[in-house]
């Protein structure tokens, strides 16, 4: 059996690294003169073990409920979102145990920037789509696509 690879410390600045929009909602308009928000991530540390990132929601960006197969901190840099029926500005951390489901958010007036860790397999999971799409009715918008996301190698997503 190979040994494990050795224990390393890993340094990466936030400036290095580009923003990817994850989820973009919209109403649709073909004009381009529609209504269209967006979040946008820079994934600092993206493993099978953990993942940090940043992140920036257009104001009134909404997210379904959802969670992740790992432990999940969230940290308001700037702005404001409400989480569920929390209201959380800067300052604020929002901790999430494996398997727990939390949402919907909905980013404040000015947006919100974020830093989260995922602490275990970061990827989500959700069984709220018919909430999610009513929400997003009620408010004239739907689910866009997005860019293409540059996933992990490790991941081997094709998607």
């Amino acid at each position: 059996m190979p040994d494990a690879p050795a224990p390393e410390i890993r340094f990466r600045h936030a400036d290095e690294e580009e923003w990817q929009e994850v989820r973009v909602i919209g109403d649709g308009a073909s004009d381009g003169g529609g209504r269209r928000m967006a979040v946008r991530e820079k994934w600092l540390e993206f493993t099978p073990g953990s993942m940090t990132l940043l992140a920036s929601w257009d104001p009134g960006m909404i997210i379904r409920k959802h969670g992740h197969n790992s432990r999940q901190v969230i940290y308001v840099l700037k702005g404001s979102m409400r989480f569920g029926d929390v209201e959380c500005s800067a300052g604020m951390q929002i901790v999430l145990e494996q398997g727990m489901a939390g949402g919907p958010m909905i980013a404040g007036p000015e947006g919100v920037e974020l830093f989260e860790v995922f602490m275990g397999d970061a990827r989500s999971w959700s069984d709220d789509q018919a909430d999610y799409e009513a929400l997003l009715a009620e408010q004239g918008l739907r689910e866009l696509p997005h860019a293409k996301l540059r996933f992990p190698d490790w991941m081997n997503y094709h998607g």
